[in-house]
């Protein structure tokens, strides 16, 4: 405790680090003041009172902080900018256009995050409708809904370009990767309120049962920060080269790579299309019993088909993803440019080969365990945890929360080790998903 007590001293007597963590707090605290600001012109009491949010709706409302069950001006939050992130960044593999900006260094890199704030605007138009459409009942509108829509419309879009600016501002001037920042503190805000509706449900009749609960969900997210941190190292030597009178090169570095490269894509991807069999189902409900039974069978996220269905499509689209954001031809050329090699393994295809090969051995466990994760929220909710807290037992609102403050932990221990204090852990340093995501 008095060690933990010194390092809290030391973050605080680095006046850079000081002000990086002051300002984040003040970026935070005002992005979750916004989100309890309500679009005008609604009812709040009549809204509290007809909405009721599940399955993805649910998801989402976890993430923005409860800001999309108050129809706040936040209500759509971060993530039209997510969905407009993830179809620029599919672009770029698909369209050459994106890949040569990809490739264009901090000009491309300029242009495509110009072309995703664009599209941001565009996305959020859009979402903003159906949005309106669902979270905001007709009985809870005050005013004019033609007015209203348009309204609405109008400072949806500006709220979710705000957060966007709140997410670089933090980037910037704050500790962390600020986007992922504000999904977190949405989530982490409405994890009290899940324990104590948990605690309220037990009741004193129940502590130990709660106690169990408690224990599972610290073990849950020691998995995680297993699967999140986990890395295969594949050692790579540089010959020497003699320049003038000096000898450069001759060292052995490694290529890590993640056991869980991916990391929350697949469950969103899969996430997305969990809805298509009961949206398609529900068309043909009336007139068919099997479309009927389809449709209750995955509206129930506690089912084994819905569970047997969303951990095969996240197994998939980890192969996909992993795929498509880990070039092994890239990596062997650059390494063959720069004069290294695998030992053992000839440079150029035997080399990309073998870290194809190795790539797949470590992305099939990686992705079952990640399905365990994803799917860990249904267990606990047949466990008998309410449906809140069981959120918190896997999904991507675990995986966000350990990966992002894993990554604001490895932020500060640079700042301790630059200024020559010990670091946040005995054992080490604290490995961030940055390190892992570097390549040598």
């Amino acid at each position: 405790m008095k060690k933990f007590i010194t390092t809290i001293r030391h973050i605080f007597a680095i006046e850079e680090l000081r002000t990086r963590i002051l300002n984040t707090l003040g970026f935070l605290i005002i992005f979750r003041l916004g989100s309890f600001i309500v679009l005008p012109g609604v009812d709040t009491d009549i809204l509290e009172s007809s909405q009721a949010t599940g399955g993805i709706f649910g998801l989402l409302n976890t993430f923005l902080g409860g800001a999309f069950s108050r129809a706040s001006i936040f209500g759509l939050g971060i993530m039209p900018y997510i969905s407009a992130s993830i179809v620029i960044q599919l672009l770029t593999v698909a369209v050459p256009y994106f890949q040569k900006l990809q490739k264009e260094g901090d000009s491309g890199r300029k242009k495509i995050n110009q072309i995703t704030r664009v599209l941001t605007i565009f996305v959020t138009l859009g979402q903003a409708v159906g949005y309106l459409s669902y979270a905001v009942p007709a009985e809870a509108i005050m005013i004019d809904r033609t007015f209203f829509t348009a309204s609405a419309m109008i400072l949806l879009t500006s709220g979710t370009i705000f957060c966007m600016w709140l997410g670089e501002k933090i980037t910037d001037k704050g500790i962390g990767n600020g986007i992922s920042m504000l999904i977190m503190i949405g989530i982490i805000s409405r994890f009290p309120g899940a324990i104590v509706a948990e605690f309220l449900s037990k009741g004193t009749s129940g502590l130990l049962l709660f106690v169990i609960e408690i224990v599972a969900l610290f073990f849950v997210v020691m998995g995680a920060v297993m699967l999140t941190q986990a890395v295969r190292r594949i050692p790579v030597q540089y010959a020497k080269q003699v320049v003038g009178n000096k000898v450069y090169g001759g060292q052995r570095q490694y290529i890590p790579l993640r056991v869980n490269a991916s990391g929350v894509m697949p469950i969103i991807f899969a996430q997305s299309l969990m809805f298509l069999p009961g949206l398609l189902a529900g068309i043909w409900a009336d007139s068919s019993d099997i479309a009927a039974s389809i449709g209750r069978t995955f509206a129930d996220f506690t089912s084994w088909q819905y569970n047997l269905l969303f951990a095969v499509l996240i197994i998939l689209f980890t192969f996909f993803y992993t795929a498509i954001t880990i070039n092994s031809n890239q990596i062997a050329d650059d390494m063959k440019r720069n004069g290294g090699f695998i030992p053992g393994v000839k440079p150029g295809k035997p080399t990309s080969e073998f870290i194809d090969t190795i790539l797949s051995r470590i992305t099939l466990p990686g992705s079952i365990f990640l399905a365990i994760i994803a799917i860990m929220p249904a267990f606990a909710s047949l466990a008998g945890i309410t449906t809140e807290f069981a959120y918190f037992y896997g999904g991507t609102s675990l995986l966000i929360m350990v990966g992002v403050i894993l990554d604001t932990l490895q932020q500060i221990e640079s700042y301790l080790l630059m200024r020559h204090y010990e670091g946040l852990m005995k054992s080490g340093r604290v490995k961030g998903r940055s390190q892992n995501a570097a390549v040598a």
